[in-house]
């Protein structure tokens, strides 16, 4: 069951700020994008976001695991949680709008609900829950167009990769679950960037040549973005927030992120999002409220 407790004042305003932070973050990466590639990019981020938070873990004094099946975890939790979404997600911004990847990206509450009552049993489907999932995915469907589903071309495979991202996040958070319960947040974040990076670098020198650090500033401006403020800092505040508002209350930065990378997506890049497009957020919005409980009086399911 999704926890949720009252929210301070405090709380408000760190959650309102992690909102801000990745909504920005879409566009960050578009920028970067204009000079480097998708693999490249995703490199990047995991790279300088772990040496950060490697930093994080040695000055507060936390213990480095020296278990195997640790750092095995840590792997196949930076393959889900970044490697495949973040990946997906950036080739996909190749082909459609910031906003609209930032829509699509809500997503992820919605197939983490089902991936959730799939795994375990205390996670059932119930009838509250199984309304927020139809309503989500109808408004999912609605906003990529029914089109994207007949024509695969690359904005419907752009679309469909940034969905196949979020359903990689949702099966990270069962992986987090079952395999890294236990462990501090700053050691386990910094262990799934240390995975991703182990795989990204390599992967990205094969597919799209050595990594140059010979970038134009506007790119480099945009790699510090989002890798130290919007994945290092990020993950730290996003820990931060979920220990004073619980984790139901961590659904609303979803809402809040759409609004921000669209905003930004039209004042910088000039993007138009069809309407149906808004429409289609609206329905996940709803589905979202629907499974956080809040249209409904404080029962349990």
């Amino acid at each position: 069951m999704i926890k949720q407790q009252s929210m301070s004042t405090q709380a408000w305003l760190e959650l309102c700020l992690l909102s801000l932070i990745w909504g920005a973050s879409f566009l960050s990466i578009r920028i970067a994008l204009n000079e480097i590639g998708p693999l490249t990019a995703v490199a990047h981020r995991a790279g300088w976001a772990m040496l950060i938070l490697w930093a994080v873990v040695l000055l507060r004094g936390l213990g480095i695991p020296r278990d195997l099946r640790i750092w095995g975890a840590f792997l196949v939790m930076g393959l889900l949680n970044n490697v495949i979404p973040f990946s997906l997600m950036a080739w996909g911004q190749l082909h459609i709008e910031t906003g609209l990847t930032s829509i699509l990206n809500a997503a992820t509450a919605i197939f983490g609900v089902v991936v959730a009552a799939i795994f375990f049993a205390d996670e059932r489907l119930t009838a509250r829950r199984a309304t927020g999932v139809g309503l989500g995915f109808v408004g999912v469907v609605t906003a990529i167009g029914l089109d994207a589903f007949l024509t695969f071309d690359l904005r419907s495979m752009g679309q469909l990769a940034v969905i196949a991202g979020t359903i990689s996040y949702a099966l990270a958070g069962v992986w987090a679950k079952k395999r890294l319960s236990g462990l501090s947040p700053q050691v386990a974040a910094a262990g799934m960037l240390t995975g991703s990076s182990v795989i990204m670098i390599p992967l990205a020198t094969l597919v799209e040549g050595p990594i140059s650090l010979h970038l134009q500033p506007s790119t480099w401006l945009s790699i510090a973005y989002y890798a130290l403020i919007a994945t290092a800092f990020a993950y730290l505040l996003y820990y931060r927030v979920l220990k004073m508002a619980g984790s139901g209350n961590l659904m609303l930065c979803t809402l809040l992120i759409a609004p921000v990378a669209i905003t930004l997506g039209a004042t910088v890049l000039g993007e138009e999002l069809p309407l149906r497009s808004y429409f289609g957020f609206g329905l996940l919005a709803l589905g979202l409220m629907i499974l956080d409980g809040r249209l409904f009086n404080r029962r349990k399911d």
